[in-house]
């Protein structure tokens, strides 16, 4: 998800029409849309965002070298504030869920991974993750997605799990690769950043193949699906 489905612009309106919603709306929702579980890993937690995160966030995911193959995050405090209240909003309604990634001595988020629901009766969501560059070699990255793969299957209902990756993005799509992911083929032109139309690779991982992984007798993760490079057009 390397393009994010938020912008400054839709995040405003959106949040001023939540405030005047009537308060006697009934809404249904499940457990994880009226608030997420905090995912505990070796060395790392995953909990929904805070507002007091923004400030980190700001710092760690605005420079050069994280942005590049993203879409530009806010510029400000008061941006990365704003994000947040959407991602919370979004989450109740069932639509999106966005975890910070807190390591061990950290008491704010360094990084985020999130999944959108695309279609919730079909099962197919779209995930995405971006983490601050002092922690890239770290490991934080392989366990963070081991738990959100954990959150998307088991607890958010989804079926199929889906990823871009910018195809000059070295490092995504090795990591992506790591976790089991296939590569389903290109999306050209896909994703627009600093005046430059980049192609995207697109990764899947199949619910069944993430139960393969957590099989006891370690079945081997070579037995999932064997696709052919292709090109997906519009």
């Amino acid at each position: 998800m390397e393009q994010m489905p938020y912008s400054e612009a839709c995040s405003t309106a959106e949040i001023a029409a939540v405030e005047r919603r009537p308060s006697n709306v009934d809404i249904t929702t499940s457990d994880w849309q009226q608030k997420l579980p905090v995912l505990a890993g070796d060395g790392v937690i995953l909990r929904e965002l805070r507002l007091s995160d923004a400030p980190t966030l700001l710092m760690m995911l605005t420079i050069e070298e994280v942005t590049r193959f993203i879409s530009p995050p806010p510029t400000s405090v008061e941006g990365f504030e704003r994000f947040i209240r959407w991602t919370h909003e979004k989450r109740a309604a069932g639509q999106y869920v966005c975890l910070g990634v807190v390591p061990d001595g950290y008491d704010t988020a360094i990084g985020i991974f999130q999944v959108q629901l695309i279609d919730r009766q079909a099962g197919t969501a779209e995930w995405g993750f971006v983490i601050g560059s002092p922690f890239w070699g770290s490991g934080l990255f392989q366990k963070g997605a081991e738990l959100t793969m954990r959150l998307a299957f088991e607890v958010l209902g989804v079926g199929r799990l889906e990823a871009r990756s910018a195809v000059a993005n070295v490092r995504g799509n090795a990591a992506l690769r790591k976790l089991g992911a296939v590569r389903e083929g290109v999306l050209p032109g896909s994703l627009l950043r600093n005046g430059v139309y980049l192609d995207q690779n697109v990764w899947t991982i199949l619910e069944e193949e993430y139960d393969l992984r957590q099989a006891p007798d370690g079945a081997d993760v070579a037995t999932r699906r064997v696709i052919p490079p292709k090109l997906i057009r519009h």
